[in-house]
């Protein structure tokens, strides 16, 4: 319920103080209601253009997975990509354009056998960053198709746990990664004295136990998906497990990028794509790297309104996103961010194709 300026006035000659709180609440919502919010452009009409013209050209039917630097791929994109496949309908095939940094693992094995439920072949269309767990959509494609620009990435487990180490500098909890749990050991035994015990009696100094014990298991988990998601195309259970073990622990870092020689040299299927396909998805990604601009508008020094879209899921005639709906408070003494307000969501866009019926006279 809210309260007006001048009862709490009055409030404020009942109990001295309250009354001053609430009239400070009331100026500042009014404050802050009264600031123009910025929107992100939706160009729907754009992207509808390009995704009708990659149709023809690939004779097959079409969907863009995109998520912006600031998104990521979670169980809800699940959901957004059952209403996408249920509007476009089955088929023989389809071709998938994915970008994105990554995100949860588990969604993937999910996406994997929804598309695999509509579509007997699944064609991956990669031109630019295809990190982690979009890389695990990737692979469950009969077909990997990268451009110039593209690369894959390992999918080595990493995680933030409720008991994962603090950093001082901005009072956040640090990602801790299987591979950097597997180097420190490493160096630790290459410099270890005659006392020394184990490394975990050094480490558990800084990682919780719990925090080791979950990364191990999110590693396991990671490997299984992996080639759960592989079987889908590859009969050859050896061939799979292979690919998926090496996937997450061949490479010296997370972010390491596969690209076309070296997703060919591990044994994937894939290929180059054509110039052609690669510039238009190129242009695609500019419509919804605009789409998906920075949209903050800044309240006062330690409050602002995140209205940013940062997952889009697109096919012909309808477009599925999500956009952040929420403020931004910095907490000074705790050095850190809380949000409130958030009334994030998905939207969905729709073409409602119109035709007109010619009677003769």
């Amino acid at each position: 319920m809210g309260i007006s300026p001048t009862a709490a006035g009055r409030l404020e000659l009942a109990l001295p103080g309250v009354g001053s709180i609430w009239k400070g609440m009331v100026m500042e919502k009014n404050k802050f209601s009264k600031a123009r919010i910025k929107q992100p452009p939706l160009l729907f009409a754009k992207s509808q253009k390009i995704i009708s013209h990659l149709q023809k050209s690939l004779k097959s039917k079409f969907i863009s997975y995109w998520t912006s630097d600031r998104g990521n791929i979670c169980e809800n994109d699940v959901i957004a990509l059952y209403k996408v496949l249920k509007k476009i309908g089955p088929s023989s095939g389809i071709v998938i354009f994915i970008k994105s940094s990554g995100g949860d693992v588990e969604p993937t094995l999910r996406i994997t056998n929804l598309i695999r439920e509509y579509y007997k072949k699944v064609v991956a269309l990669v031109p630019l960053e295809c990190a982690s767990a979009a890389t695990m959509i990737a692979v469950g494609a009969d077909e990997v198709r990268m451009g110039p620009l593209a690369h894959l990435t390992a999918i080595d487990s990493s995680l933030t746990h409720d008991l994962s180490p603090i950093d001082a500098r901005d009072n956040r909890k640090v990602s801790v990664s299987q591979d950097e749990l597997f180097r420190i050991v490493k160096l630790w035994n290459s410099n270890r004295r005659p006392n020394d015990v184990n490394p975990y009696s050094d480490i558990f100094k800084y990682i919780h136990p719990l925090v080791v014990g979950a990364i191990d298991r999110s590693s396991s988990l990671s490997t299984q998906i992996c080639k759960e998601i592989l079987s889908y195309h590859i009969k050859n259970d050896k061939l799979a497990d292979r690919i998926s073990k090496h996937l997450n622990s061949n490479y010296p870092s997370h972010s390491y990028p596969i690209t076309l020689r070296e997703a060919r040299r591990i044994g994937l299927s894939a290929i180059a794509l054509t110039s052609e396909i690669n510039d238009t998805l190129l242009e695609l990604n500019e419509i919804y790297s605009e789409m998906a601009q920075k949209a903050l508008t800044d309240y006062d020094e330690s409050n602002y309104h995140d209205n940013e879209i940062l997952n889009i899921l697109e096919a012909e005639d309808i477009q599925i996103y999500y956009q952040n709906e929420k403020d931004w408070n910095y907490i000074k003494e705790e050095r850190r961010y809380q949000t409130l307000n958030d009334e994030s969501s998905w939207s969905e866009l729709r073409h409602i194709r119109c035709y007109r019926r010619r009677e003769g006279i």
